[in-house]
């Protein structure tokens, strides 16, 4: 569609210029990792019909390995984030591998216990700083050659990622692997009388969703210099699960409108009416839900024209 070609170019345009708008950097590079972390999960629960309680797990665990192998190995920030997406996407093949022989909520809970204990070792383990997390994480450059220090050249490193992982999820999805998917969150049944090893599909989408959310932390563990317990706690999963869904779960750009509104609202009415921010954000919800079935981008996508 037109229209959905004119947003597009605006976003991009946007984001392309938001240093030149002084947008504080910072803050943009929180919301694209976040924005990465809700596609991530939108993989998993838009198009594959499975919903993780535990998502955190993945974002924070690959956080916590990128951040201690820049900190304290002195690894170079490339090889510290595939190895942060590695930790990520094995313990997806893990965890999903006991989760997706369950369904509905039982999945779910499944994903939530088995994250509860991925946080205990976290708090527990002594190379992970416990409460205080890891602090003074380098940057570094970009394969030993673009530095990273300044907030301009980060943003625009986490913006290409972003942009990458972006355009990687719509080629998943469109993709023959991506039908399937949908096909089993459809119709799992179905599916599985077709032909298809079901279970392959769900595990090798769980890890995938998996490696994404792991890049989101690392990436996010880099810009801010620092990892806490908030990254791999179940807050986290929630706030991940809130954004997929007032942004529209099962489209493209709803969880990136999701993460801006809820980044956007922690960010600026903190400041004005403390704790209560998440009062607010839950009567955001509430209304979403009830207003905007679909999310917010999946109401504007059915009102548009198709032509």
């Amino acid at each position: 569609m037109r229209a959905v070609k004119v947003f597009y170019a605006l976003a991009a345009l946007f984001a392309v210029c938001v240093p030149v708008f002084g947008i504080y950097p910072i803050f943009m590079m929180k919301l694209l990792c976040l924005a990465m972390f809700a596609c991530a999960f939108n993989l998993l629960l838009g198009f594959s019909g499975m919903l993780s309680f535990g998502h955190a797990a993945f974002f924070g665990s690959a956080a916590y390995a990128t951040a201690w192998l820049t900190a304290t190995r002195g690894w170079g920030t490339v090889p510290a984030i595939v190895a942060g997406v590695a930790v990520a996407a094995l313990l997806g093949w893990g965890i999903g591998a006991l989760a997706i022989r369950r369904h509905g909520i039982y999945l779910a809970m499944v994903t939530l216990a088995l994250a509860q204990v991925v946080d205990f070792i976290c708090l527990e383990a002594p190379f992970t700083g416990g409460e205080n997390g890891l602090q003074d994480v380098p940057r570094g450059a970009l394969l030993g050659v673009l530095p990273l220090k300044s907030d301009v050249a980060a943003y625009y490193f986490v913006l290409a990622a972003f942009v990458g992982v972006f355009l990687l999820i719509r080629r998943i999805v469109h993709s023959p692997f991506g039908q399937v998917l949908k096909a089993i969150r459809d119709n799992e049944p179905r599916a599985l009388s077709l032909g298809y090893d079901i279970d392959r599909y769900k595990l090798t989408a769980f890890v995938l969703s998996a490696a994404i959310a792991g890049l989101a932390g690392s990436l996010k563990a880099l810009v801010l210099g620092f990892v806490t317990l908030s990254d791999v706690m179940q807050g986290n999963s929630g706030e991940v699960i809130l954004m997929t869904l007032v942004g529209g779960s099962g489209t493209f750009f709803g969880p990136v409108v999701g993460a801006a509104l809820v980044v956007t609202l922690q960010e600026y009415l903190s400041e004005l009416v403390g704790g209560w921010v998440t009062v607010i954000i839950g009567a955001v919800f509430v209304v979403c839900v009830l207003a905007f079935r679909r999310g917010i981008v999946g109401e504007l996508a059915k009102r548009l024209p198709r032509h």
